[in-house]
């Protein structure tokens, strides 16, 4: 180990000592010597120790709002996980969902374990500095798609939208519309792709008129469906990437005077609580939202530990076709 060292020291033209620090991530060293180093190092294939700051016992996450029982699942997995682990949750609720770099800096004035933020994404500023400070972070179901090596956890959002769509199809349905998320956010986008390859693969013609593209929510699919209902041949069924989107859907379509599902099959995204309780019950796709919330403390637990994966990236929790009321075989 000695000599392998002091080859790497050579290459990078610092002392041995140098090295040893940057190898476990001592913090007595410059930016740009470490970085100089650390490159050295990953190409010898060794990995660099993160050095965590002594324990706070705190555990610091952010969501933009608890108004939907989305928010609410993911944050209640996520207490449960780390009272689990013997920490205290601090929760903090704030509107931006892009803008999160002060949250960070105050975690960072204060002292953490480690960092959840849910949707938001840390600028590359915040991210070295929690990084140089052996802070962990994961971000929960991330608007964009994270940077190589950097913590995430989401739902397999694609494969689950694949599931809906595919459904559709085996109760015979062909003229599926979709209402779909946001489509500058990684979870519309990938819901969307999942639909339309779900159909292509069938051999269903992806009819561009039946898709509305808007964002999540239940006055945006009450809205999509009425668009929908004024296509000169109406779909069958009804794809909403969200539950929210689907309740709205269910609102105007029997403000249309048709049944659910004799008329018009709908399926949602999310499995909310009040899923099941909507009449009909609603056939949905489970998003395990909980376990996204506790995968993401457990995570945050093993970097602690030196026991996380490398490079640790993005885990993607498996989704669930839950059937319902809602859907039924095509009639006629």
């Amino acid at each position: 180990m000695a000599v392998q060292l002091a080859q790497i020291a050579t290459e990078a033209g610092v002392s041995i000592p140098t090295v040893s620090k940057v190898l476990n991530s001592r913090p007595d060293v410059s930016r740009a010597t470490r970085d100089r180093v650390a490159a050295v190092l990953e190409r010898h294939g060794y990995e660099i120790r993160m050095r965590p700051r002594m324990a706070t016992g705190f555990l610091d996450m952010r969501v933009v709002n608890l108004d939907q029982a989305w928010s609410e699942a993911v944050v209640r997995g996520a207490a449960e996980a780390a009272k689990a682990h013997g920490k205290d949750l601090v929760l903090a609720v704030e509107p931006d969902p892009e803008d999160c770099d002060e949250w960070v800096m105050h975690a960072l004035e204060r002292g953490s374990d480690g960092l959840l933020s849910v949707v938001a994404v840390p600028s590359p500023e915040a991210r070295v500095q929690l990084a140089e400070a052996g802070i962990p972070l994961v971000v929960v179901d991330p608007l964009h798609r994270m940077p190589e090596g950097t913590f995430s956890i989401a739902a397999t959002n694609f494969q689950g939208a694949f599931d809906a769509a595919q459904h559709l199809i085996e109760l015979g349905h062909r003229r599926i519309a979709t209402i779909t998320g946001p489509l500058d956010q990684d979870n519309g986008i990938a819901r969307l792709a999942g639909f339309q390859a779900a159909l292509q693969q069938a051999g269903v013609p992806v009819d561009d008129g039946l898709i509305i593209r808007t964002q999540y929510g239940i006055d945006q699919g009450y809205d999509a469906t009425r668009i929908l209902l004024t296509r000169d041949s109406r779909p069958t069924a009804i794809f909403a990437a969200s539950d929210d989107s689907a309740l709205g859907a269910i609102r105007a379509l029997r403000e249309a005077d048709l049944r659910i599902p004799d008329d018009m099959s709908v399926i949602g995204f999310d499995d909310l609580p009040h899923s099941s309780w909507i009449d009909p019950p609603l056939t949905t796709i489970r998003q395990p939202l909980a376990q996204m919330g506790s995968a993401a403390v457990d995570v945050i637990v093993r970097v602690r530990a030196g026991r996380h994966p490398h490079p640790a990236a993005r885990t993607e929790l498996s989704t669930t076709l839950v059937v319902r009321s809602s859907t039924a075989p095509l009639r006629g």
